[in-house]
């Protein structure tokens, strides 16, 4: 991609670990790599080749599909970087077309590089008129994240110009086009669901505030963003750009890494994404609140997730791979305080006991020892709601933010010389070899 960073090098420690098979009187050695921070990782590519042998790792959990200079993660510690700059750091300072700019090129802009990349992503927001036509092809109760997975497949089927992905150019205007056009077909998902006329982009609006204004407003009055609003939804894609190799972006480099064109990778992103294991949280926190449904059977179900014998879990409490405070919830739960003291909403039963949860989270021993504070979908699902976006788009809007991620990974990835199309191996437990029997013998 032009201007973009060549991803970083990882490098041998002279250091090796040794494979020792007991049974064969083998043994076979292989090299330690070490990125720029992080765990060391052994280096396995030869161990089928050399060996006979390949690891079995169900979800990839212990294995490292490629080398990244775009997003760090250390769970532990409770880190989350972007090209190396702290994720509270790019919240608090930054808005999200300078981060978007930051993922995809490497830097961040200077000041002339951040008002040209303003224009080229506002110059790309309107999507081909005939898209139009084809959302009338899905039911008016179609769920907004089925419509977007489709529509975002269509976009290849209209920018034939861009899906070269051996021409640097065309993968620069296919990535600027994603960025720009997935609020707009966002919205549209939703105008749509409600009968409402489609809302054109207008340029003079910020990202995040243009996003509010193709939500919101009609075409018989006027619509003015509320800043608090548009500020928190900022904060929210900023948070959400980029997560390292979780399954939807895994799901775009595998798919990329078979030749396909970026708006179908794009879209088996999104497809990922859409399952409640991954974007579905901050909706199943909502879905949890009405389970709940009043304060004062809170007792109850802290007590049901205190119960090892019970299933039930607190949604939106806890991360899989922050094994401390999620960075990202510190710095929503602010923006979630300043929306609810804004819209004045604090009465409204559901937020209510969002926040009453919140409160025993942060003072319950239980919750304290376990390290189960509220996370950032914990706080997103709680600002949208107050917004009054419906429940349907929450996806939707993680779909707009993390786009960026995508895209800065698929590029990254086609410009890796190492990197090689997705095959993993498996460990076959099936039938061994058997013959065809004729159905009339069959007992």
């Amino acid at each position: 991609m032009d201007g973009k960073m060549a991803p970083a090098k990882s490098s041998s420690t002279n250091r090796t670990v040794t494979v020792t098979d007991n049974a064969a009187g083998k043994t076979w050695e292989f090299p330690v790599l070490t990125g720029t921070v992080g765990p060391d990782v052994i280096d396995v590519r030869r161990l089928y080749g050399d060996t006979g042998y390949f690891t079995f790792d169900p979800g990839y959990t212990s294995t490292g599909s490629c080398q990244s200079a775009i997003t760090y993660i250390d769970g532990d510690k409770g880190e989350l970087s972007y090209r190396g700059y702290p994720i509270e750091e790019l919240a608090e300072r930054s808005d999200f077309t300078e981060v978007s700019y930051l993922l995809l090129k490497g830097e961040l802009p200077t000041a002339a590089e951040k008002k040209q990349f303003e224009w080229d992503i506002n110059h790309h927001t309107m999507v081909h008129e005939q898209l139009s036509a084809f959302f009338r092809g899905f039911r008016r109760d179609a769920h907004p994240m089925a419509v977007l997975c489709g529509v975002v497949g269509a976009l290849s089927a209209f920018y034939h110009d861009s899906t070269d992905i051996q021409d640097p150019r065309q993968r620069m205007v296919a990535s600027y086009r994603l960025i720009a056009k997935m609020p707009t077909i966002a919205a549209m998902a939703y105008k749509y669901s409600v009968g409402q006329p489609f809302m054109y982009p207008k340029n003079s609006l910020g990202y995040a505030e243009n996003f509010l204004h193709m939500m919101f407003a009609v075409p018989c009055e006027e619509y003015k963003v509320n800043p608090i609003l548009a500020n928190a939804m900022d904060k929210i894609f900023i948070l959400h750009a980029d997560h390292e190799q979780n399954a939807s972006t895994s799901t775009v480099r595998m798919a990329g890494s078979s030749g396909a064109n970026p708006f179908a990778c794009i879209a088996a992103g999104i497809a990922s994404l859409w399952g409640p294991a991954h974007g579905g949280a901050n909706e199943a926190v909502l879905k949890m609140l009405q389970e709940i449904g009043d304060r004062s059977r809170i007792p109850e179900f802290i007590a049901r997730a205190k119960d090892k014998n019970d299933n039930f879990l607190l949604m939106g409490f806890g991360h899989r791979v922050y094994r401390n405070h999620d960075p990202r919830a510190r710095v929503l739960r602010k923006a979630c305080h300043e929306v609810l003291d804004e819209l004045g909403v604090r009465d409204e039963p559901l937020l209510d006991l969002a926040m009453e949860l919140e409160r025993i989270a942060l003072e319950d021993e239980y919750f304290i020892e376990k390290k189960l504070y509220p996370n950032v979908d914990f706080y997103s699902g709680i600002i949208l709601r107050a917004m009054g976006i419906p429940v349907s788009m929450f996806t939707v809007l993680f779909a707009i933010a993390r786009t960026v991620g995508w895209v800065a990974q698929w590029n990254e990835m086609i410009e890796d010389p190492q990197q090689k199309i997705g095959r993993p191996r498996q460990l076959y437990i099936g039938h061994t070899q058997r013959h065809y029997v004729p159905i009339d013998k069959r007992g």
